[in-house]
C-alpha cells in the first residue's frame, strides 16, 4: 500500500506570496495532512499565515495541523496539533482539548523509549525525523522498527529525501518539506514523489 503524503511547509514562508504557492502544489495529487510549521515567526504573524493555509488545505481536502499551539488550533478551526515540544504534559494537554475529534500527533522523537512513551498517550501518529534541514540516518531505523511494531501511524520525516527512497521505512505516511520547497517547480516535485509512491506499493 502507498504511504500518504503530509506535507510541512516551509520555516519562513512569504505571506504574500506562499498562499498561491501552496495552491498550485495542492491542485496536484492528494495530500493526508499539511503541517504549518512555526520556524521563527511571532505569535502575531504565525497566526496570520496559520489562518489562511488552514482555509486553503481544508479547501483541498487535507487535514490542517498547527505546531505546538493547541488554543490557536482551536481558535482558527485547524484539524489538530503536532507537539514538539513539553513533553508528556503538552500530549495530554493538547489530547483533553482536541479529541476525540482533532487531530494530535507528536515528533521530535530522540529514541525508542520517547516513541512507546508518547505512543501510550492517545496520539494518532508519531512523526520520526524533523521538519526540516538534515536527517540523521538513525531516523529512518527507528521509522522502520516503529512501523513494523506497532499499530499506531507512522511519519518518516526526512527533509532531503529523494523520490527513490520514498518507501524504504514501510511507514504509513511521508513528510515533505525542504525537498518540495527548495525544487525549482515546487508542484512538480509532488507529483513526481506521489509517482514514486504508487510505483513502489
Amino acid at each position: 500500500m502507498a504511504p500518504q503524503l503530509y506535507l510541512i511547509t516551509p520555516d519562513n514562508p512569504q505571506p504574500e506570496q506562499f498562499p498561491r504557492q501552496l495552491m498550485g502544489v495542492l491542485s496536484g495529487p492528494e495530500i493526508a495532512a499539511l503541517l504549518v510549521r512555526r520556524g521563527a515567526m511571532d505569535e502575531a504573524a504565525y497566526a496570520a499565515i496559520a489562518e489562511r493555509i488552514i482555509q486553503i488545505g481544508q479547501a483541498a481536502g487535507a487535514a490542517v495541523l498547527l505546531e505546538d499551539d493547541t488554543e490557536l488550533a482551536r481558535r482558527l478551526g485547524a484539524d489538530g496539533v503536532h507537539v514538539t515540544s513539553g513533553g508528556t504534559k503538552a500530549i495530554r494537554d493538547a489530547i483533553a482539548q482536541l479529541k476525540p475529534d482533532g487531530i494530535v500527533g507528536v515528533g521530535n522523537i530522540r529514541s525508542r523509549h520517547d516513541a512507546m512513551s508518547f505512543g501510550e498517550l492517545d496520539v494518532d501518529y508519531v512523526m520520526f525525523g524533523p521538519l526540516g534541514g538534515t536527517s540523521d540516518p538513525t531516523v529512518a531505523e527507528l521509522t522502520t522498527w516503529w512501523a513494523e511494531t506497532f499499530e499506531i501511524p507512522a511519519i518518516y520525516s526526512n527533509p532531503q529525501i529523494e523520490a527513490a527512497g520514498l518507501n524504504q521505512t514501510g511507514a504509513e505516511f511521508i513528510a515533505l518539506s525542504d525537498c518540495i520547497w527548495s525544487a525549482s517547480d515546487p508542484a512538480a516535485a509532488l507529483t513526481a514523489f506521489d509517482n514514486a509512491a504508487r510505483a513502489d506499493a
